[in-house]
């Protein structure tokens, strides 16, 4: 009968058992770091959108479309105030701000320009504006779009020259030959649709 060579099962040494210990532990740190810097960086993000939501209004979201308002300071006729809760619109009517294909605020219209200052100065100081360049349809659309984007530009350089605004604080849209106020069939209608509206953001 043959003999079994049976050997005694030999045990992992000690440190074996101590070092798969250390590993667990290590990844389940590692995870609970990765969670951790994942809602940081989520609150950072959600913190930042808060911000921006203050100090850069959505310029593509106003309404021009919104009720007549009446200051007591706006006494020029040819300026038209409109808005609501979040926005205030200063639109130069009637007057000519520029010439047919010209980018330079006319004289004639810094007695409006003043005004409108003084009142964003005395309601809306300190806040975000945006000035929308507006012209005829005299021309191709795309040199239409750019030159609003210059007259706005102007009329934001004048607020900054002028009346002492941030340029920071201005932000300068172009609406070109888009949205006609008045027909551009004529040119007493082309004269109108030259325009600027200076928009301030509600506090």
């Amino acid at each position: 009968m043959a003999e079994l060579d049976v050997q005694p099962k030999q045990s992992r040494p000690w440190w074996i058992w101590l070092l798969l210990a250390l590993i667990v532990i290590g990844l389940i740190a590692l995870l609970r770091g990765c969670n951790k810097d994942d809602n940081s960086v989520t609150g950072s993000t959600d913190s930042t959108a808060d911000v921006k939501a203050v100090t850069l209004p959505e310029w593509d979201n106003v309404n021009f479309n919104a009720s007549e308002a009446h200051y007591e300071e706006i006494t020029d006729t040819s300026i038209a105030v409109k808005g609501d809760d979040n926005y205030t619109i200063y639109g130069l009517g009637e007057n000519i701000l520029f010439a047919s294909g010209e980018n330079q605020v006319q004289q004639s219209a810094e007695k409006q320009l003043k005004q409108i200052s003084a009142s964003l100065e005395k309601r809306f100081k300190g806040v975000a504006l945006a000035v929308y360049g507006n012209t005829d349809s005299t021309g191709s659309a795309g040199l239409n779009k750019e030159l609003g984007k210059e007259r706005a530009e102007s009329v934001k350089q004048w607020l900054v020259k002028n009346a002492g605004f941030s340029a920071d604080m201005i932000t300068v849209m172009s609406k070109g030959e888009t949205d006609p106020v008045a027909t551009n069939q004529t040119a007493s209608g082309r004269h109108m649709n030259r325009r600027v509206e200076i928009v301030a953001k509600a506090k």
